[in-house]
């Protein structure tokens, strides 16, 4: 998966919109909150919060070592750093950014949570 690819299955979830908060950092967030880190447009990696605690986020970096990195400032809090055109395919990805996604809905006040698209 490529950048271009994941910034569009990005946007494609409910309530999904492109921010720029800090120069040339692309990041997509739902509600206010972010949901994925994707870096200035050079960057072949993505920021995802992967699991609620760095412990779980950790399988990650067994499972994939090199292509999976702690994410930098919040790391702590089970957000990874993972390689697009690495050993991880592009469905983990995609579940990887749909973890992200609902992770970071659930937190979301209920009056801002997204409705999801009718069946």
């Amino acid at each position: 998966m490529d950048r271009a690819e994941l910034m569009a299955y990005c946007l494609g979830k409910p309530g999904a919109w492109l921010d720029q908060p800090w120069d040339a950092e692309v990041v997509v967030k739902v509600g206010n909150k972010i949901f994925a880190f994707l870096g200035p447009e050079s960057d072949d990696r993505v920021g995802l919060k992967c699991a609620p605690t760095r412990e779980l986020a950790d399988e990650w970096l067994h499972r994939f070592p090199g292509d999976a990195v702690a994410s930098s400032h919040v790391g702590r809090f089970g957000w990874n750093s993972l390689r697009l055109a690495g050993a991880i395919d592009d469905d983990e990805l995609r579940e990887a950014v749909d973890t992200s996604y609902e992770a970071v809905v659930a937190k979301l006040p209920r009056r801002e949570r997204p409705t999801p698209p009718a069946a």
